[in-house]
């Protein structure tokens, strides 16, 4: 019988970490911050704040009739399941790899618990700057955004180091 090598999917409980932080995160926020207000001041440039995002990133499609909810869930779905695929994939040794896999994971299903229980996904992370002329603000995100993003980078970055992976060096 042939051995299988260690594979990424020890992994996924970094993505669970993502998925219970995001979750306390939202609760904190949707008990503690008044919906629609300025929030909480924490710096000159941030805010703790409570809003929904009834669309995709920077509120895409968020003002369309509702189809959007499940194309949003049913692409989180097929994400989260395809990245686990490939997690599975992945030899262990591959540690940032499976790291950035680990948190679309994660973060994919964070956000895709919003959307099937609430309707839409809460955001609550409000950075900006105030000018002359008024207030130039980063539209408002969530801690399952931010290991999506984190998960992005973390790829980029490691395919920068893909030629060494062919010429038969492992990622470490």
């Amino acid at each position: 019988m042939a051995q299988t090598k260690p594979n990424g999917l020890p992994f996924l409980w970094i993505s669970l970490l993502v998925i219970i932080l995001d979750q306390v995160t939202k609760y904190l926020c949707v008990n503690f911050i008044e919906y629609g207000t300025a929030g909480i001041n924490v710096l000159p440039f941030f805010n703790l704040v409570h809003v929904y995002n009834f669309g995709a990133a920077f509120s895409f499609l968020a003002d369309k009739s509702g189809w959007q909810r499940w194309f949003f869930a049913g692409l989180a779905i097929v994400i989260a399941v395809g990245f686990v695929y490939i997690l599975k994939k992945t030899p262990k040794t591959h540690k940032w790899t499976c790291l950035a896999y680990a948190l679309f994971i994660g973060g994919a299903i964070g956000n895709l618990i919003d959307r099937l229980f609430l309707g839409y996904v809460v955001d609550f992370l409000l950075f900006y700057i105030k000018t002359d002329s008024g207030i130039l603000a980063y539209p408002a995100f969530n801690v399952a955004d931010i290991a999506v993003c984190v998960g992005a980078f973390l790829l980029v970055i490691v395919s920068f180091g893909a030629k060494k992976a062919v010429d038969g060096k492992s990622e470490k």
